[in-house]
C-alpha cells in the first residue's frame, strides 16, 4: 500500500461519528512532498501579506520550515501509514486488576486557531486476555495527538484504539491539557486548564473503579538515585 493512501480500517472507521477527525475523500492523493511544496507555496503568501521579507536571511527558509514542521511533525498523525502497530501479548501471568501508565506528555494543535495544547494523559485498562506493551500507549497518544485536534475527540480516539487492540471495553484515558488558544490569545488566562475523560465497560459502570484510578494518578511517583 503507497503511504499515501488510505487503509480500509482508517477509511471505515471504528469511531462514532463525533471521535472521527474530519477528513475529506481526496485527503490522500497528495505525496508528503507534493503537500510540503503547496504549503511551502501558500506560506511564503501568508507571510508576505504580513508585510515580512522574505529576502532577509531568519526569514527565507521559514515558509519551508513551517510547512515540513505541518506534514512531518505537527499533523503527522493524519496518514493511517504513521499508525503505531499495536501488538498485543498473552496474559500468561493472570494480572486481572487495573494497569495504569499515567502522565504520558500530550502534545497536540487546537483546530480552531492552530495552536498548541500541551499536558498529559492518564490510560488504565483492565485485561481480558491479552495486554500491550506501555510504550505503545505512548505511541497511540502521540498519533492521535499530531492531528488538528479537540481534547474531546482526542481522548475518544485513544480508547477506543486501545479498546480495539485489547479486545476489551474496560479502557479508560483522562486528559489534562492547557490550551494556547485560551493561555496565550483572547482571554489570556494562563491559569486555566482542560480536563476530559472517557470511560469504556467497567470503568464506566463501577464508581469505585473511577475512584480508585483517580486515586493511582494522584500518587506521587518516586525514584531512588
Amino acid at each position: 500500500m503507497s503511504a499515501n493512501q488510505p487503509n480500509e480500517e482508517f477509511e471505515e472507521g471504528h469511531f462514532g461519528g463525533a471521535a472521527k477527525t474530519p477528513l475529506r475523500a481526496d485527503a490522500f492523493e497528495l505525496s508528503e512532498e507534493e503537500k510540503v511544496e503547496k504549503i511551502e507555496r501558500n506560506m511564503r503568501e501568508i507571510l508576505h501579506t504580513l508585510g515580512l521579507d522574505l529576502t532577509d536571511d531568519s526569514l527565507q527558509g521559514t515558509p519551508r520550515r513551517v510547512a515540513k514542521m505541518f506534514v512531518k511533525e505537527t499533523f503527522g498523525g493524519l496518514l493511517p501509514s504513521k499508525k503505531p502497530s499495536l501488538s498485543t501479548f498473552e496474559n500468561s501471568y493472570k494480572y486481572g486488576e487495573m494497569l495504569v501508565e499515567k502522565n504520558i506528555v500530550v502534545y497536540s494543535t487546537c483546530e480552531h486557531h492552530l495552536l498548541p495544547i500541551v499536558g498529559r494523559a492518564h490510560i488504565a485498562y483492565i485485561s481480558k486476555d491479552r495486554v500491550i506493551g506501555l510504550s505503545k500507549m505512548n505511541r497511540i497518544v502521540d498519533y492521535f495527538a499530531k492531528r488538528p485536534q479537540v481534547q474531546e475527540r482526542l481522548t475518544r480516539q485513544i480508547v477506543a484504539a486501545l479498546q480495539e487492540a485489547l479486545g476489551t471495553d474496560d479502557v479508560a484515558c483522562i486528559i489534562d491539557a492547557k490550551h494556547l488558544c485560551v493561555n496565550a490569545r483572547g482571554i489570556r488566562d494562563i491559569e486555566s486548564s482542560t480536563i476530559t475523560a472517557e470511560y469504556g465497560g467497567r470503568f464506566s459502570t463501577e464508581d469505585a473503579l473511577r475512584r480508585d484510578l483517580m486515586h493511582y494518578i494522584q500518587v506521587e511517583t518516586e525514584f531512588g538515585v
